[in-house]
C-alpha cells in the first residue's frame, strides 16, 4: 500500500492549515498513495489556546478533512484538537476518507522537558486501529513513542503498521531520540512505523506564538519491520511517499519471532508471601 507522510509547518489558525492538508492530499493523491498522514497539531500548532481551536470529531473542521479525503479518494490521518473534559481537549487524530471514521486520542502526555501538556490535555485510554485496502494501522502520537506497550498491544490486534503523528520537541539530543525511538518500536514490535513530524517552522520560514513549545523538528519517516530506516525527510516541509508491504511484517516476525517469545509470566511481579 502506498502511503504519503506530509511534513507541514502548522499556525495557530486552523482554516490555514486547512488548506495546507487540501494541498498535501491532492499531492499525495497525484503520487497515487492511497493514505496521506499528516502531523500532531494540524489543526492548530502547539501554544496556541487549545480549547478555544478544538471542535468534535463530526465538527466542522473534522468535516471540511473528510471532503477533501473523499474528494481525492485519499484516506486521510491528521492531527486536531476535540473538546474533553473538566475544560481540557483531547490531543486528537482524525482518520476520515473512503470507508475510513475514526478518532485516536493520545494516550500518553507529554508531561516531560519542562513541558507540560496535562496541564490542557486529557489523556486517552485506548488504542484505535484502522482498517484500509486489508491493511490494520494503529495510530499513536509522539510521546507515545517512548511507551513499547502501546506498540506491542497494536502487533497484538493484528495490525501490519503504526501511523506515529507528532509534533516533536526540539532540544539537544531530541532528534538522535526520534531517530532511535522511532526505529526501536518498529523492531520491538516487528511492524511498519510511519512517523511523521511537524517540519521545523524556521526551516519553513514560519513564526509560532511560543519558541517554547514542541513545534516540530522534522525528519518524518518510513521505518521497516526489522527496523531499518527507509525513507526520511529532513527538517524543512516535504512529502515522502513510500510503499508499505504487509507481507513483509509476516517475514520478519518468521524470523525474528518476539513477540511469540515473549514471557509474561515470568516478568510478573511476585506474590507475597
Amino acid at each position: 500500500m502506498r502511503i504519503a507522510l506530509a511534513q507541514i509547518s502548522t499556525g495557530p489558525d486552523p482554516e490555514a492549515n486547512l488548506e495546507l492538508i487540501r494541498a498535501r492530499t491532492a499531492e499525495a493523491a497525484r503520487a497515487g498513495a492511497r493514505l496521506a498522514v499528516f502531523p500532531e497539531a494540524a489543526m492548530a500548532c502547539f501554544g496556541t489556546p487549545l480549547a478555544e481551536a478544538a471542535e468534535p470529531l463530526d465538527g466542522p473542521w473534522a468535516a471540511e478533512v473528510r471532503r477533501i479525503a473523499e474528494a481525492e479518494g485519499v484516506a486521510v490521518v491528521a492531527g486536531m484538537f476535540t473538546p474533553g473534559e473538566g475544560g481540557r481537549v483531547a490531543n486528537t487524530l482524525l482518520a476520515a476518507g473512503p470507508g475510513v471514521h475514526a478518532g485516536y486520542d493520545k494516550i500518553h502526555l507529554y508531561d516531560a522537558f519542562g513541558y507540560t501538556e496535562s496541564s490542557a490535555v486529557a489523556a486517552g485510554s485506548r488504542p484505535v486501529a484502522i482498517d484500509l485496502d486489508g491493511v490494520r494501522i494503529g495510530l499513536a502520537t509522539c510521546y507515545d513513542v517512548r511507551f513499547p506497550e502501546l506498540f506491542r498491544a497494536y502487533a497484538d490486534l493484528g495490525a501490519h503498521a503504526v501511523l506515529l503523528a507528532a509534533s516533536w520537541g526540539a532540544g539537544p539530543g531530541k532528534l538522535e531520540q526520534w531517530r532511535l525511538l522511532t526505529r526501536a518500536r518498529a523492531l520491538d514490535a516487528t511492524l511498519w512505523v510511519a512517523a511523521v513530524d511537524q517540519a521545523d517552522p524556521e526551516a519553513a520560514g514560519v513564526r509560532v506564538p511560543d519558541p517554547a513549545a514542541p513545534t516540530g523538528i522534522g525528519h518524518s519517516a518510513l521505518i521497516g519491520p526489522d527496523g531499518t530506516v527507509r525513507e526520511e525527510l529532513g527538517a524543512g516541509p516535504g512529502l515522502l511517499v513510500a510503499d508499505i508491504d504487509p507481507d513483509e511484517v509476516r517475514r520478519v516476525r518468521d524470523a525474528l519471532p518476539v513477540l511469540a517469545n515473549r514471557r509474561p509470566d515470568a516478568l510478573a511481579p511476585p506474590t507475597a508471601g
